[in-house]
């Protein structure tokens, strides 16, 4: 005498569910989200990524400490488009190394490398939580400049914005190459240290031809110091300078070619 089991599912019941990897694109969504919650809901990351923008926004266009050679423009018109090009640095750069340092150390990215999502949807979810971060940055640095009195140029919002996304290349494959060849506490001090660096001689809150001695010729030709006065030309109105996005473009190039050659997922 046969025996069905009284839990085995009967046609009446309807179709079974579809068992099997969801859609590409919403592997790639949900890993953005996830990247997205763990830059915003960490309070050093925050620190960097909010904060600390903000902090210089404010204290250089309310404070004279620090004298600054604005050529006629207003204090806010001059720190802004820096501020947002720190903005971008510290969360594509800084803020990136450091996470995926640290998921690397403990085997995350190893983990994560075997699943449905795979590489190629791993660092997809990456750069798109450094994009969503980078928006929520720009919305709340520019309504706090724009209280303060800036006055962007309108037809320079475009521009910022492409020149934005090639920062974010640039630095995110700085971000990636680091990363995945120091230790991770090496790449904490390291990430850092470079973000002082820049912000005092990078050419990132200032221009490059402000700056003392050889940092002058220097940061001209860093990728800071290109993003900074590419920023500056778009939303000053005076027009981003070509050799700029030259330099910006070439150094996201070298540095897309190292991160994919010397990344150790482990």
């Amino acid at each position: 005498m046969s025996h069905t089991p009284t839990d085995a599912p009967h046609p009446a019941d309807g179709p079974l569910p579809r068992v099997g990897a969801a859609p590409a694109w919403r592997r790639v969504a949900a890993q953005v989200g996830f990247e997205t919650r763990a830059i915003l809901r960490n309070g050093e990351q925050l620190l960097v990524t909010m904060v600390l923008p903000l902090l210089l926004l404010v204290g250089l266009v309310r404070t004279s400490i620090i004298e600054l050679d604005t050529g006629g423009l207003s204090r806010v018109d001059f720190v802004t488009p820096g501020v947002l090009a720190l903005a971008c640095v510290s969360t594509a750069f800084t803020s990136q190394a450091i996470a995926t340092a640290f998921d690397r150390r403990n085997g995350v990215l190893r983990l994560l490398a075997t699943t449905p999502l795979g590489r190629g949807g791993l660092l997809a979810g990456k750069v798109g939580g450094v994009l969503a971060v980078e928006a929520v940055q720009a919305v709340a640095i520019g309504a706090v400049a724009l209280a303060l009195g800036w006055r962007p140029a309108a037809g320079g919002i475009l521009p910022a914005i492409a020149v934005g996304l090639l920062g974010t290349a640039a630095f995110t494959a700085l971000a990636l190459l680091i990363a995945g060849t120091l230790r991770a506490e090496g790449v904490l001090a390291v990430a850092n240290l470079v973000l002082v660096l820049l912000v005092v001689g990078g050419g990132l809150l200032v221009p490059p031809d402000q700056l003392p001695g050889p940092l002058a010729h220097l940061a001209a030709y860093l990728p800071s110091g290109a993003l900074g006065e590419a920023m500056r030309g778009a939303l000053q109105g005076t027009g981003v300078p070509a050799v700029a996005v030259v330099v910006l473009a070439a150094w996201t190039a070298v540095l897309a070619w190292a991160a994919a050659r010397f990344f150790r997922w482990q």
